[in-house]
């Protein structure tokens, strides 16, 4: 699984408090979390972050996920 470029785009255009919120949620730094989202990391498909995700965006998990390997979404 993977983020899609929706997922992606919106978390990019989120407030920046977003990413704080991730890297708590899943034990990181918020730089690790910039680099997740840059190479499109699975550990942004962990369940406590897809939760972040999807209150913080409004976009559904049908939304914020893909099937296949990882890959950048710039």
């Amino acid at each position: 699984m993977r983020l899609s470029k929706i997922a992606i785009l919106a978390v990019k255009g989120a407030s920046p408090s977003i990413v704080k919120k991730l890297a708590e949620a899943i034990g990181v730094s918020e730089a690790s979390v910039y680099r997740f989202i840059n190479d499109n990391d699975d550990n942004l498909t962990k369940a406590a972050a897809l939760k972040i995700i999807e209150s913080e965006t409004g976009l559904t998990r049908d939304q914020i996920l893909e099937e296949g390997e990882p890959a950048t979404a710039k």
